[in-house]
């Protein structure tokens, strides 16, 4: 009796059973289990920010290396986008080879559902702990990297890009914010989706570092990365003392947009929606309407 032994990559087809077998895996994980899953989720997701506002610090506008010495090392937009969406990476590549819940990702639960497999309880039930895991991993990491400090780095570099970032995020209007969502989690469940083919550590790394590089090179809205941007953007804008001020040239009443108020209102919600449709429609609809659905099954 002959056993078939395969080191190739599985093919879309298997790929969707896959996902439909994780799904229902996922709807069915015990509550405790969940929430410390997605808290995990959360942190990693914050490190992975943690990094990419790092390297993007030498990003800084000619304005700013202009005011301040310190800055002066500007490298080009389009390259610092790059560097910062590769180490990025890095949040997705934790959460998918250490194991953990992450709220964007588990659109793709909605395969199983879409064929009875689990109800829309226990999707929402999923969608739910998870949400609030990775807020709480996201803020605990927000926090503890205000109270090391590490945003004085670079002279303060760190902290201005920081807040940048965290300041642009609370601008965008409604429907940019919706639309970006859209576009971020068509990426972030593509990479998810890409990973069910993988035989190996090396292949799931592979599958994830060109979406989720992509999506964030192109300025694409995630809101449990931005339960991480926005916050300590917050939190540096609140509590810095004046020597950071003071080294970056700037007032906390040039960004005077970053409350938390529109942290909810003008971000959260509406790059949440956003990411529920991108991945909910665009990669899990799409990929069972062409592979799982009953009709296609029966042939």
């Amino acid at each position: 009796m002959s056993t078939e032994f395969r080191i190739d990559a599985l093919l879309p087809a298997e790929m969707a059973k896959r996902a439909e077998y994780v799904g229902v895996r996922k709807a069915e994980t015990a509550t405790l289990t969940l929430f410390a899953l997605a808290v995990l989720a959360g942190a990693f997701i914050a490190l992975g920010a943690i990094f990419s506002t790092t390297v993007a610090s030498g990003g800084i506008s000619i304005k700013d290396a202009a005011s301040n010495p310190a800055f002066s090392t500007a490298l080009p937009y389009g390259f610092t986008r790059l560097l910062a969406g590769l180490v990025f990476c890095l949040g997705l590549i934790m959460v998918v080879i250490g194991g953990a819940e992450l709220f964007t990702g588990n659109s793709l639960i909605v395969m199983a559902w879409a064929n009875g497999k689990v109800t829309t309880a226990l999707v929402l039930r999923n969608w739910g702990i998870v949400y609030v895991g990775n807020f709480v991993g996201s803020i605990g990491t927000a926090l503890l990297l205000f109270l090391s400090k590490q945003y004085i780095n670079g002279s303060g570099a760190v902290g201005l890009t920081a807040l940048n970032v965290a300041s642009g995020k609370v601008q965008l209007d409604f429907i940019q914010a919706v639309a970006s969502g859209i576009l971020c989690n068509a990426l972030v469940c593509l990479a998810v989706w890409m990973t069910f083919s993988a035989r190996s550590t090396i292949d799931k790394i592979a599958a994830v570092v060109f979406p989720i590089s992509g999506f964030v090179a192109a300025g694409f809205e995630h809101s449990i990365a931005n339960m991480y941007f926005i916050p300590i953007g917050i939190l540096i804008k609140d509590f810095a003392g004046e020597s950071f001020w003071q080294m970056i040239g700037k007032t906390p009443a040039d960004f005077a947009s970053l409350t938390w108020s529109s942290f909810v209102f003008k971000n959260l919600i509406p790059v949440t929606i956003g990411n529920i449709i991108g991945g909910v429609l665009l990669v899990a609809a799409i990929y069972w309407l062409i592979y799982l659905r009953p009709e296609h099954a029966s042939k």
